[in-house]
């Protein structure tokens, strides 16, 4: 999921609107689980899935991903992108008085949250029931005539005066709905709950989603952006948060952690600077070069050149990069590499050959992140295969495969991301 370019807030007038009618009360750090999207405690899970056929689609997905990500980077589209299934990762979070469950895919790639709500024009199949505002006593629906909508984009819906908004993805996906706000609550292994009242977010009517008969209510985003949960709720959890994603071969669960329980302190972490680009929704940051062993590949681009995606399945790097990479990994591995690899995927081993894959070090400004084969490399069905791949333009993307095992803390008042070394799937 990516920048709304129709949902653009500013932020001058959302600081002064958005908690004028209560005090900031401060969270004082929590937990919530993150589920992989095939894993077993996942609705989307289907037992009978072979992980070739997983790995091809994330493939697929990602590349369709990249390129509609480098459209909106070069604003030539108001579009987001859908995660695929296999690569997403979902949170429980709960909206309304008395509170409602609900899963959603969670992405730091785009802002707004939405769920769908009754009474539903069009809606796609859902397990579980969709949200009611009439059954929480502390919905309220935003007019199309105040200020917090027209910094929305919002617009008049139907004939009544609330405030609609429309999100369209990169595939059939959409959402259209009406705009409200209500109470977001998070159950945490560290506090029974903690509640942010007057939290803005889509309550869609009329939607599509490229899931079928799955227990997602929605979209929740995590992105840089003014509608995100982290912007609006940005005083309450210090403007920070960090999650840590398990492998994909583990059964357990990520965390997402906000507020002081997302503070990264320990022995071996390194940070770098968040740089400032457009769209503010994409968490920029600069790789300076990869390195393997002794040889390293320096990056011809300038500051911003990559971000970071939880949306995003595989790394995708600039095409002389990538090509260097290759290189690299071919000089580092004895066996020969398979002449046709499946699918699109560019550099594969046969699974059977005993290879071993090499440490690759990323070296961001600042920053030098150690990627272990989990992080690299994955098997599709007879071949182990390179989960890096060309991007199609000069800026890149630190997909979800690298960041596993990692503990990554955006400071957002700081103005960096630390990455340390963490078995997640014990975090």
């Amino acid at each position: 999921m990516v920048h709304i370019q129709l949902l653009i807030l500013s932020t001058v007038i959302l600081s002064t609107l958005m908690f004028q009618s209560k005090p900031v009360v401060k969270a004082s750090g929590f937990s919530v689980e993150i589920i992989r999207g095939d894993s077993p405690l996942s609705p989307f899970y289907n037992a009978s899935r072979r992980s070739s056929e997983m790995l091809m689609k994330n493939v697929v997905h990602s590349m369709s991903r990249i390129k509609h990500l480098r459209c909106l980077i070069n604003q030539k589209c108001a579009q987001s992108v859908v995660i695929p299934v296999e690569a997403c990762h979902l949170m429980k979070f709960y909206i309304g008085t008395p509170p409602v469950d609900f899963f959603a895919i969670l992405d730091t790639g785009s802002d707004l949250t939405w769920v769908q709500c009754v009474p539903c024009t069009k809606c796609y199949s859902q397990n579980s029931s969709l949200f009611d505002p009439n059954a929480s006593s502390t919905y309220r629906t935003l007019s199309f005539d105040s200020q917090t909508c027209r910094a929305f984009g919002g617009k008049q819906y139907s004939k009544t005066s609330d405030c609609q908004y429309q999100v369209f993805y990169g595939d059939s996906t959409n959402s259209t709905g009406i705009l409200g706000s209500d109470t977001l609550s998070f159950h945490s292994t560290f506090v029974q709950k903690t509640t942010f009242p007057n939290f803005i977010f889509g309550c869609g009517r009329n939607n599509q989603l490229s899931l079928q008969n799955a227990d997602v209510a929605g979209i929740f985003g995590l992105g840089g952006g003014s509608s995100s949960l982290i912007y609006q709720m940005r005083d309450q959890i210090d403007h920070r948060f960090s999650y840590c994603l398990v492998p994909h071969t583990s059964e357990g669960v990520g965390k997402l952690f906000l507020g002081q329980e997302s503070i990264v302190s320990r022995p071996g972490v390194v940070s770098t600077p968040l740089v400032s680009k457009s769209p503010d929704t994409f968490y920029y940051i600069t790789l300076e070069g990869v390195s393997i062993g002794d040889k390293t590949v320096r990056s011809s681009s300038g500051k911003g050149n990559i971000f970071i995606d939880s949306g995003t399945t595989l790394t995708a790097l600039a095409q002389d990069m990538y090509d260097s990479v290759v290189a690299m990994v071919k000089g580092a591995i004895e066996e020969q590499p398979l002449k046709n690899p499946p699918g699109t995927i560019g550099l594969c081993y046969k699974a059977d050959a005993n290879v071993t894959v090499p440490d690759m070090v990323f070296r961001f400004s600042g920053a030098d992140v150690r990627l272990k084969p989990v992080n690299t490399f994955d098997v599709n069905g007879d071949a182990v295969c390179m989960q890096i791949v060309p991007s199609f333009d000069p800026v890149s993307i630190f997909g979800n495969y690298a960041q596993i095992n990692f503990l990554l803390e955006y400071d957002l008042d700081k103005r960096i991301v630390s990455f340390l070394p963490t078995d997640c799937t014990r975090h």
